[in-house]
């Protein structure tokens, strides 16, 4: 069975071709960053046009890459939110249409449910159960995961994600947009133990960053008032102890998760999961522990269709089957 997979939740329009037989078929990425580099941030109404005028064009592509035509699509799916609304309907609309005029199933996916099946797009993909860290700009939640559908939060940001830190931290210090991939290269050229940032105490297994992010700001408040120049000549020493703080606080929970749901089979997923320092700091502990780690290659990491295709296939093998008047959710609990 072949699904055509639509991504189209934020700034990236993504298309891909999943073969429930042979795996991943095709697949096709437009990146916006450009587009709202100038502004610092994601402008909704421009990244709704820019999927309008990329969404098609891309499809023709991969069935091209592919070797196929519109009619071997069994089923589309694509991402029904959380994300942008007007993004999310670009998404959905093409799908609906396609999958009406060929006279298949469409399948609203949620954004973080194809995040978590990223690492089963790997060659060496989790059995079940397994738990995951999603960790993004957006969210970051620890889920056990027992079969494909049935998952269990174990834990969860109060407040900020832990992608939103890295981006906000990166942009008090006046990096080019986005800022959490430069902060995590800078971070691998500094020492990660020259500031101590204090964890927040958050019980259980939910997690907090917002504090933290507020600490860093004063820290470098501060310090630039003495020297204008600190954050210029510290640079690498700062994010590499920024980073330190965030991973750690990421580390202790899935550790804690670990202990209670006596799980060895840890897996990463989200924007963030192409950090690389923490997926060091999880490789270290797999070496260290017994874990069984899985990172998603680096290509699954970030927002793509190939998830969503995987996603929307396992929703069908699970009978599931989208109706042309289902709307996109732009805030979906998780």
């Amino acid at each position: 069975m072949v699904v055509l997979g639509l991504e189209t939740s934020c700034d990236e329009t993504g298309v891909a071709l999943y073969d429930t037989q042979r795996g991943l078929l095709s697949e096709a990425l437009y990146s916006q960053v450009a587009v709202h580099a100038e502004y610092g941030g994601v402008v909704p109404e421009l990244a709704s046009r820019d999927h309008i005028r990329k969404t098609l064009p891309l499809i023709d592509r991969v069935l091209s890459d592919a070797c196929l035509d519109k009619t071997d699509i069994d089923a589309v799916a694509y991402t029904s939110g959380p994300g942008l609304l007007g993004a999310l309907i670009v998404g959905a609309t093409v799908a609906r249409s396609i999958a009406a005029g060929l006279g298949v199933p469409s399948l609203g996916v949620h954004h973080m449910e194809g995040h978590l099946m990223a690492p089963l797009l790997s060659d060496e993909p989790p059995g079940y159960p397994f738990v995951a860290l999603l960790v993004s700009g957006g969210h970051t939640q620890l889920i056990r995961a027992d079969a494909f559908g049935d998952y269990r939060l174990l834990g969860e940001s109060v407040d900020d994600a832990a992608g939103e830190a890295f981006d906000k931290v990166a942009k008090l210090m006046g990096l080019p947009y986005p800022g959490g991939p430069v902060l995590d290269r800078m971070a691998a050229e500094g020492d990660g133990s020259a500031f101590a940032f204090t964890k927040p105490n958050v019980p259980g297994l939910d997690m907090s960053f917002s504090g933290l992010k507020t600490q860093i700001w004063q820290f470098l408040q501060q310090h630039v008032q003495r020297d204008p120049a600190f954050i210029e000549a510290r640079k690498n020493d700062i994010a590499a102890s920024v980073q330190c703080a965030i991973l750690d606080i990421l580390m202790d929970k899935v550790e804690a998760a670990v202990e209670q749901t006596g799980i060895l089979r840890v897996a990463i997923a989200g924007g963030v999961s192409a950090n690389r320092g923490l997926r060091a700091r999880l490789r270290a502990k797999e070496e260290a522990s017994g874990w069984e780690v899985f990172v998603p290659p680096m290509a699954y990491c970030t927002d793509n269709a190939a998830m969503i295709a995987m996603a929307g296939s396992l929703m069908f093998e699970a009978g599931a089957r989208g109706r042309l008047d289902d709307e996109p959710v732009p805030r979906w609990a998780f």
